[in-house]
């Protein structure tokens, strides 16, 4: 453990902030542990979560734990802000959560620098407002872009922005893209052997490597016997006033409507497009251009939708406090085989008070378009 505490300690890709020793305390002492993962398909899939899961496992063979996947492929920190709460907070007490949404943000999303930050500091400062003891670990993975830049000198968009409110908050992170980008300068891995940007086993164990020596040489020395966990770092002012720190759902069962909208499971085996199954037997909020209006009331200052967007996904048209209707696309470029789950924002920076909101599918302007649809499973609300 020592010698693991000293590989960390000058290791520039395995970055200490503060924040580790409440999970410690939980696990060593009370012999229980509550660890969630959230993110995107790097996280949802059999990779470097399961390691972790099992490092600690032998680290604690005596404590009972609790281990939550909340990944969810092709989702965003946008999404990941708005689901945590049902998603992570609501399983009760998290002693640990490891987060990763470097990639979609860089390339699902598409994110501007402030669009990262939004979500990245949605999650943190909510965590450290909800739950203040539960101890955090971010992770930043890497695609063939986010490699190039860094091999550049350059630091990738989503990172720098998620970086930022890292260091805002004093949460500890783990660089993978840069130890990647390191070990195929020095001729100690290739892009091949990694495994791209969903990362082969050995890719898998080099970010579960690197978050044991975050945890390991954290974790070296004997506790106090009397140590008591002490409530996280929260900053008095978030880095921006937007961010989606107080997002939550809000369910599409609760809007007024004409009566042509549906709130049912759809029937998947009969609409074109690849279906996952982590939303199968969902209820969806469904519609087309005759399907009339939609609108509620919320409290906040931002508003969106959750929405599964595949091969047919349309235009909404939306109208909040009665001003002007603006078009807002739910096909995405990834739309075209697969009905895919995304975060759109109808309306940010919004004065934080209480707001109407109208919503109306459109015909689309292209003659002979099959985008006429809409798949909502959420609205989103900050």
């Amino acid at each position: 453990m020592l010698g693991q505490a000293t590989e960390a300690e000058t290791n520039r890709n395995v970055i200490f902030r503060g924040g580790l020793q409440n999970s410690r305390i939980q696990f060593e002492q009370n012999k229980t542990g509550r660890i969630a993962f959230i993110g995107g398909s790097i996280t949802q899939m059999n990779g470097y979560r399961p390691m972790v899961s099992d490092w600690l496992r032998v680290q604690y063979p005596k404590t009972k734990f609790e281990f939550i996947n909340a990944g969810i492929a092709s989702t965003d920190s946008h999404t990941g802000a708005f689901r945590l709460g049902d998603h992570v907070l609501n399983k009760g007490r998290i002693d640990l959560l490891f987060i990763e949404f470097a990639v979609n943000d860089d390339q699902d999303a598409q994110h501007s620098k402030r669009g990262c930050l939004l979500g990245m500091e949605g999650i943190v400062r909510q965590m450290r407002l909800r739950q203040p003891m539960c101890d955090l670990v971010v992770t930043h993975f890497v695609n063939p872009s986010m490699l190039q830049q860094i091999q550049s000198g350059k630091t990738p968009q989503s990172i720098e922005a998620h970086e930022e409110v890292l260091r805002h908050y004093h949460v500890s992170s783990v660089y993978l893209a840069r130890e990647v980008a390191d070990r195929i300068a020095a001729g100690k891995l290739t892009w091949e052997e990694y495994g791209g940007t969903h990362p082969k086993p050995i890719g898998n164990a080099l970010a579960a490597d690197l978050i044991d020596e975050l945890l390991s040489s954290q974790w070296a020395k004997t506790l106090p016997a009397n140590i008591a966990k002490s409530a996280r770092f929260l900053p008095a002012k978030p880095i921006d006033s937007a961010s989606f720190f107080n997002g939550r759902f809000f369910s599409p069962g609760l809007a007024n409507q004409d009566g042509g909208w549906e709130w049912h499971v759809p029937d998947w085996k009969n609409i074109p497009g690849a279906f996952r199954k982590t939303f199968a037997g969902l209820k969806l909020l469904c519609g087309e251009p005759k399907s009339g209006e939609l609108s509620f009331e919320f409290e906040g200052q931002a508003v969106g939708a959750y929405v599964l967007a595949g091969p047919d996904a349309g235009v909404l048209e939306v109208s909040v406090d009665g001003r002007q209707f603006k078009p807002t696309n739910l096909y995405h470029r990834y739309s075209r085989g697969l009905h895919y789950p995304r975060t759109v924002m109808f309306a940010t920076d919004l004065k934080p008070s209480r707001h109407s909101i109208v919503l109306r599918l459109v015909k689309p302007s292209e003659k002979g378009t099959k985008r006429t649809a809409a798949r909502i499973l959420e609205f989103v609300v900050n």
